[in-house]
């Protein structure tokens, strides 16, 4: 049984780790042949910002799951309305929006209800027989 629980307290952490490639991977988008080197730098620091927000987050969520697991929920809820609204503007569909909130928020919403999960099983004391 402590397998289990030491198993399901690496999920959310992986989970995250991939989150943050995932985002980090719109960040080669900032590369362009017409930009400079200066300028094409900056921006792909620019596009970066929110993996080093996730990373934040992680750090502080590996020793401490249940504040990172309440961290990484209130930003995924929190980004939702922005992300759609800006993404809405650019291309005035709304499924196209939700579908881009979906891909961008709800797995880090899933990871802080993961976190959230495994700080309360650890917390929790396993009944012996």
């Amino acid at each position: 049984m402590a397998t289990a629980n030491k198993g399901f307290s690496w999920l959310p952490r992986i989970f995250t780790m991939l989150i943050i490639l995932f985002l980090g991977m719109f960040a080669l988008d900032a590369f362009s042949p017409e930009l400079n080197f200066w300028q094409q730098l900056s921006d792909f620091i620019m596009h970066l910002i929110p993996s080093f927000t996730l990373i934040i987050i992680l750090i502080i969520a590996w020793k401490r799951e249940l504040i990172g697991g309440i961290l990484f929920t209130i930003l995924g809820l929190v980004m939702s309305p922005f992300i759609y609204s800006m993404n809405y503007e650019r291309n005035h569909n709304m499924l196209m929006s939700i579908g881009i909130i979906l891909t961008i928020c709800l797995p880090i919403l899933i990871a802080g209800v993961l976190f959230i999960i495994s700080s309360t099983k650890k917390i929790a004391p396993t009944p012996t027989k």
